[in-house]
C-alpha cells in the first residue's frame, strides 16, 4: 500500500512506522489512523521482529487533527459510538500488537499522541519531549487510554495526569514509569534500534507468548473498562461542555464552562 500520512520502513528485521504529517505536528486524522492500522497488519505478517513508532519533524504526535476535532461536534450519537469504537480498536491494536513495540518520542506527545506512547511496550524520549493527557481541557474524556494508564502508574498518579490535563516533561514521565529512557536527539533512533537488536536476540516465539501472557492478566478487566470508556467517550460529545471546549480551542480562547 502507498502511504501518504505515514512512512513504513524495514531495517535489519526492525520495522519503523514514522508519523509523517510534520506540518500538522503529526496530528491524527481519520486517514492517518487507517494507514497506521494497515501498516500494523503489514508488519505483523512481515519478517520484522520489532516495531518502532516515531514522528517526523519536531513532534511525535499532537493528538487529534483540528478538522477531525471540529467534525466531532456535528456527528450523530450513532456516529459518535462508531467513532469511539474505531479509536478503541486503534489503541488496542497498538497495545496488543504481538511483536515488541518501541515508541521513540521525538517531541510533543499530547492527548492521543500520549496515548500511543502509553500503549507501546517500551518508550524512549528526548529530554525536551513533552507529554500530556489534555482531553479534559477541551471538555473531552481520555477514556480509552485511562483504562491502561491506571494499570501503569496507579490510581493516584492517573488521577493527577488525567484530571489536571497538565503537560509534563520526559524526566517526570520517566520517574512515573511512562518512559524507560531519556536520550539525546542524535541517539534516539540509534538507541531504539539498539534496543530492537537486543530484543531480537531472544526467541521470537517466547517474546510473542510473553506479550500474550502479560496482556491476558488484564484482558477481562480491560474489556469491561474499555466498553464503559467507549460509552463515556461517545456520550460526552453531545454535551454543551464539549461543544464549548472544542469551540474555545479552535478559537484560541479560554472556555466558558457551563457545568452541564
Amino acid at each position: 500500500m502507498a502511504y501518504s500520512t505515514i512512512k513504513l520502513a524495514y531495517e535489519a528485521r526492525a520495522a519503523t512506522i514514522t508519523f509523517n504529517r510534520p506540518e500538522k505536528r503529526n496530528a491524527l486524522s481519520a486517514q492517518m489512523i487507517e494507514e497506521i492500522m494497515v501498516a500494523l497488519a503489514e508488519v505483523e505478517k512481515a519478517e520484522a521482529l520489532v516495531l518502532i513508532l516515531t514522528g517526523a519533524g519536531k513532534a511525535f504526535c499532537a493528538g487529534m487533527d483540528l478538522e477531525e476535532l471540529k467534525s466531532l461536534t456535528s456527528k450523530t450519537p450513532a456516529e459518535n459510538v462508531a467513532d469511539s469504537e474505531r479509536m478503541a480498536r486503534f489503541f488496542r491494536a497498538i497495545y496488543e500488537f504481538p511483536k515488541p513495540t518501541i515508541a521513540a518520542v521525538n517531541g510533543a506527545a499530547m492527548a492521543g499522541g500520549a496515548g500511543i506512547a502509553t500503549m507501546c511496550d517500551f518508550t524512549l524520549a528526548l529530554a525536551e519531549a513533552t507529554f500530556g493527557y489534555t482531553e479534559v481541557r477541551i471538555g473531552f474524556v481520555p477514556a480509552i487510554v485511562s483504562s491502561v494508564l491506571v494499570w501503569q502508574v496507579g490510581h493516584k498518579t492517573a488521577r493527577d495526569l488525567l484530571l489536571t490535563g497538565r503537560a509534563f516533561e520526559a524526566a517526570e514521565a520517566k520517574s512515573l514509569g511512562l518512559v524507560n529512557e531519556v536520550v539525546s536527539p542524535k541517539n534516539l533512533l540509534p538507541r531504539a534500534r539498539e534496543l530492537a537488536k537486543q530484543l531480537m536476540e531472544n526467541s521470537p516465539a517466547a517474546l510473542r507468548t510473553t506479550k500474550k501472557l502479560l496482556n491476558s492478566y488484564l484482558a477481562e478487566s480491560l474489556d469491561q473498562q474499555i466498553e464503559i470508556a467507549m460509552q463515556e467517550n461517545a456520550a460526552i460529545r453531545s454535551t454543551p461542555e464539549f461543544q464549548e471546549g472544542v469551540a474555545s480551542f479552535l478559537e484560541k480562547r479560554k472556555p466558558n464552562w457551563s457545568g452541564q
